[in-house]
């Protein structure tokens, strides 16, 4: 077999991973890391004292009291996560997630633009193209679909 006709059996193989696959495996990477980082400011359901601490001395986010982004943070790293994870507003939970990615980037952790990158590039398609037939918003929206198509008569169907 030839070197050529290797590489287009890879390349047609490659071509049928459907999109829901790959939107699945970034939705459960990228809850991974909000979801985990969430978890390190709580305990119990409390927010940690040293969660306010780190809002108010290093993180400093502009604009926002530091409590307030404090509660806001830990919320969303916690529901942002679950939902992406159930593919349920799938959209709107990732671009929920690149805000607080842009935020991070842009006032808390400039030199960490690696890993935001790439972060960025695991929520950018999901907000792009949605969350796939593996998810809760497919089955929704099927359904609102299905609903709303104007159902004809049998006898104008004739």
């Amino acid at each position: 077999m030839s070197l050529t006709r290797f590489l287009e059996r890879g390349r047609s193989l490659a071509e049928r991973i459907p999109y829901s696959l790959l939107a699945l495996v970034s939705r459960f990477a990228v809850a991974s890391v909000f979801w985990r980082s969430g978890r390190t400011k709580v305990h119990g359901f409390s927010i940690r004292e040293e969660t306010f601490a780190l809002f108010r001395e290093e993180y400093r986010v502009p604009l926002l009291p530091p409590d307030l982004a404090a509660y806001m943070s830990t919320i969303a790293e916690h529901v942002f996560p679950v939902l992406l994870v159930l593919g349920f507003a799938s959209r709107l939970s990732a671009l929920g997630l690149l805000g607080m990615t842009m935020v991070i980037q842009l006032f808390v952790y400039p030199s960490g633009w690696p890993q935001h990158i790439l972060w960025i590039g695991l929520l950018l398609p999901i907000i792009a193209q949605g969350s796939g037939i593996l998810s809760l918003d497919h089955l929704a929206w099927g359904r609102m679909r299905s609903a709303s198509k104007p159902q004809q008569s049998p006898i104008a169907a004739q």
